[in-house]
């Protein structure tokens, strides 16, 4: 029973590590995006925007399911307020 105990605990230190590179990952593509996004004169930035847009169009409300929303959100996050 301590040796299942110690592996499960053992597997979630790695899934744990995991996680943890993964949010630096994606922390990391997010600033660069930013700063290449705040190179680009408007006309430029507005033409990438929008085809992002309609390459996510809306769903019906029935489709929209919590992980949609998420990227949806996080999306619009990144295009209108971006971080500082």
């Amino acid at each position: 029973m301590k040796n299942l105990i110690a592996e499960l605990l053992l597997k979630l230190a790695e899934k744990e590590e995991e996680s943890k590179e993964l949010v630096a990952q994606v922390e990391a593509l997010e600033i660069v995006l930013t700063a290449m996004l705040r190179k680009l004169d408007p006309d430029h930035f507005n033409e990438i925007a929008a085809g992002i847009t309609s390459a996510m169009p809306p769903l019906a409300p029935a489709a929209e399911t919590p992980d949609t929303t998420l990227l949806r959100n996080y999306v619009e996050k990144l295009l209108n307020h971006p971080r500082i």
